[in-house]
């Protein structure tokens, strides 16, 4: 299993604890590095950013963002998964070449109104663009959860909960 922290981890001060507690479970914390997954001869690039909030000198999401993927220098020749909370950053992962982004944050737009979508998501305002689903650009790829909790709105209007289950295959 492996792990990103979102915005919330950011304001609480019992993060440290619980991040230790993740490790001493065989959770891999991947707070900005990436690890190479392999199977047999084929092999996959697996990055983890912190939210862009947990930087300790705040700077702008998107520059941070760059910041932080930039400093990794990521292999060029492996297929790359990327674990970040904040969906709303697709153009920077499309800039670096990212091929898929598992995202959340956005708890599905909080409220869904049917054949509009989302209604409010955090970083986005009113009618977000990023709620749930698969969004591309061009090589990117990124696949939003709705997640299974609330934000600072504290229940769900046609918006059910869900656990994002992916299956990658070898084309």
């Amino acid at each position: 299993m492996y792990y990103v922290s979102g915005n919330h981890e950011s304001l609480s001060d019992a993060y440290p604890d619980f991040r230790t507690k993740l490790e001493a479970l065989g959770v891999h914390v991947l707070d900005d590095r990436y690890v190479t997954l392999r199977k047999g001869e084929d092999a996959v690039c697996l990055v983890g950013v912190d939210d862009p909030v947990m930087a300790k000198e705040w700077i702008d999401d998107d520059l941070a963002m760059e910041k932080h993927i930039a400093a990794m220098d990521l292999p060029s020749d492996l297929f790359t998964i990327l674990l970040s909370h904040r969906p709303e950053l697709l153009q920077v992962y499309a800039q670096y070449g990212i091929d898929l982004v598992f995202s959340g944050h956005a708890h599905g737009g909080q409220i869904r109104l049917p054949f509009i979508g989302g209604l409010f998501a955090p970083c986005q305002g009113l009618l977000p663009r990023y709620t749930s689903g698969i969004y591309t650009i061009e090589y990117t790829q990124m696949v939003v959860s709705r997640g299974i909790g609330n934000s600072v709105f504290p229940f769900r209007v046609h918006n059910r909960p869900e656990l994002v289950f992916i299956t990658l295959s070898k084309s």
